[in-house]
């Protein structure tokens, strides 16, 4: 670590973290993000394999997805129809206990 500091040392001329500069680089930036969006709005079925290889990304699915929900983009289908209502299943009012039973068609 010493090493490393002294080299920072000698070519910016400060030892001072360098948050910006660690980590991972994001593969899809601002331009890719504006190119999906653009993609969609003309058609809006796309499936994240399409979407990766119009924007010429070489990425994981996962990526897309997630780069979506930043910008407010699902991909969960809304069906136009509403939802069906639950109805009685049975025709009437049961009585409690044991009269609810059928009565038996054998003669006793």
């Amino acid at each position: 670590m010493v090493k490393k500091l002294l080299q920072q040392r000698r070519h910016t001329g400060d030892i001072a973290p360098r948050y910006r500069f660690c980590g991972r680089k994001p593969m899809i930036v601002g331009t890719h993000r504006s190119q999906m969006r653009l993609l969609l709005a003309r058609k809006n079925d796309l499936t994240l394999k399409e979407l990766r290889e119009a924007t010429g990304l070489k990425c994981s699915l996962q990526a897309i997805n997630v780069v979506l929900g930043k910008l407010g983009l699902t991909y969960k289908k809304r069906h136009s129809v509403p939802v069906n209502k639950t109805a009685l299943t049975s025709p009437g009012h049961v009585a409690a206990g044991g009269s609810a039973r059928r009565a038996s068609t054998r003669p006793s």
